[in-house]
């Protein structure tokens, strides 16, 4: 199946490393203008020395001002792929205010009004658009040492839902992917150890954990007119750990 974003412009977040780079890179390579957004500027040094077409812009999303002010000069955008997150461990009972704050700005406050400045675009231009929310399995499975991230990504997979059902009508289609543990650089660290990582793929139908590929495949195919009546959808990338 071919996918052609050809006269589009897309913007993602956290796109330094990881999913979002892998996206960032697809996009380009499908014929996209794509803005690679992330707060690290030695990643999109790198970035732009891969792909010379990538427009950077280094910023930290939960910077509002300094946000604000990176976006007026980003133009109008196509296709948007909220990608940015935090994942800060612990138990439940050593959650502290400081750690729930960090990992929840990105979406509960800044995230909200990053999406609504994009949105309100799309809406004003009177084109459409497509949104992805990069989301996870815990929002729908609770994870021994993930209540905030489980939180936050179970309020991301509601944002998503109410978006849709707002945003419908002016053509703006909003998704999410939900991949279970990815075999990032970061992700082969955190699961390298067999005892560990046997503990969580004994729970996968497919036995496995999911590679950059399947999620940057399923963010493309949401994004594209290929699922042009998919809208409000929460799809899990993880190998049918839901499923159980």
């Amino acid at each position: 199946m071919e996918i052609s974003f050809a006269g589009k412009h897309a913007l993602v977040t956290g796109a330094g490393k990881g999913i979002g780079r892998a996206t960032v890179l697809a996009l380009a390579r499908c014929g996209a203008e794509v803005t690679a957004v992330t707060r690290t500027q030695a990643d999109l040094n790198s970035l732009v020395l891969e792909c010379s077409s990538v427009r950077p812009v280094c910023v930290d999303l939960s910077d509002w001002e300094a946000t604000e002010a990176a976006l007026k000069d980003v133009g109008p955008v196509d296709l948007l792929v909220n990608n940015a997150a935090c994942a800060l461990l612990q138990p439940f009972l050593e959650v502290t205010p400081e750690q729930f704050d960090i990992a929840s700005s990105l979406l509960m406050a800044n995230g909200i009004v990053f999406l609504q400045i994009v949105a309100r675009g799309m809406k004003a231009r009177g084109g459409g658009g497509s949104i992805v929310n990069v989301s996870s399995q815990a929002s729908q499975c609770a994870l021994r040492d993930h209540s905030v991230y489980c939180a936050t990504k179970g309020a991301l997979d509601m944002l998503t839902k109410t978006m849709a059902l707002e945003l419908g009508p002016y053509q703006i289609r909003v998704n999410s992917v939900n991949p279970t543990v990815v075999m990032t650089d970061l992700g082969r660290i955190g699961w390298s150890d067999p005892g560990k990582a046997k503990a969580m793929t004994s729970r996968i139908p497919l036995g496995k954990f999911a590679e950059v590929e399947d999620v940057v495949n399923s963010i493309l195919f949401l994004l594209s007119d290929k699922s042009a009546m998919t809208n409000g959808v929460t799809l899990p990338v993880d190998g049918g750990f839901l499923a159980c």
